[in-house]
Order: C-alpha cells, then sequence, then structure tokens
C-alpha cells in the first residue's frame, strides 16, 4: 500500500505533459496570427499592385 502512495506522489512527469500543453498551444496561437496575417498582407499586396497597374506606362499617374 505504501508503495501505490508513493506512486501517486511522484510528480516528475507532470511538469513534462505541462510545458507540453503549453508548447501546444503556442504553436496553435502562432498558426493562427500567422494564417490571419498572411491573408492581410496578401490583400494588402493585391492592392498595391493595382494601384500600380493602373498608372500606365512611363510612370505618368495622370489619370
Amino acid at each position: 500500500m505504501t508503495r501505490f502512495r508513493e506512486l501517486i506522489a511522484q510528480e516528475d512527469g507532470q511538469a513534462l505533459t505541462e510545458y507540453g500543453l503549453i508548447l501546444g498551444l503556442i504553436a496553435v496561437v502562432c498558426v493562427g496570427a500567422l494564417t490571419l496575417m498572411g491573408t492581410n498582407v496578401n490583400n494588402m499586396l493585391k492592392s498595391i499592385a493595382s494601384t500600380l497597374g493602373n498608372t500606365g506606362s512611363g510612370g505618368n499617374a495622370n489619370p
């Protein structure tokens, strides 16, 4: 019975599990942030390309 109590009282593996869960949570947040940021950057680059495409040749920006 004392051996069973010792096994329950051991906390060696818990710290590693907690670090793993925290790392997983950080990874999910990073993927979400990069996905959102990538979409915003893509839209901004499309806007810039559209603006540059509408300037015409010769670098003249007269409409």
